[in-house]
């Protein structure tokens, strides 16, 4: 099975906008698309990724529990300054860059937790430079 997109609900959805524009940045993907709310009845919803959107926000109550959620990065540095930005945006560290070869032999992620608890990764699956 593959997965085309998916998306989480936000609390706050300035807040979260905020959080994962920041984090987003260093793996170049970015907020591509709002939802006109005439179709969303109301509600901020909003989509990014790098060549269309395939992560979306919605504000609303937060999943119980958190969700996980990996975004892929093109490099380990990517993965490093993911976590960097992440941090600066307000997230709360849940596992700092590094190899996970109990996953996989070039397995290179990190972790941080949102403003709503969800756990966002980075990871990069590319050998060593």
């Amino acid at each position: 099975m593959m997965i085309d997109h998916t998306g989480i609900s936000v609390t706050d959805f300035e807040k979260a906008k905020n959080f994962y524009d920041r984090a987003f940045a260093p793996l170049n993907a970015s907020l591509l698309y709002v939802v006109p709310k005439q179709f969303t009845d109301g509600v901020n919803v909003g989509g990014y990724g790098r060549d269309r959107p395939t992560f979306w926000i919605s504000e609303g109550k937060p999943q119980n529990p958190p969700l996980h959620i990996a975004v892929t990065a093109q490099t380990r540095e990517q993965v490093d300054a993911f976590h960097v930005a992440a941090l600066a945006a307000g997230g709360a560290d849940n596992g700092s860059p590094g190899l996970r070869p109990h996953y996989h032999e070039n397995y290179y992620g990190a972790f941080v937790l949102d403003p709503d608890g969800n756990n966002i990764e980075a990871v990069c699956h590319a050998p060593p430079d």
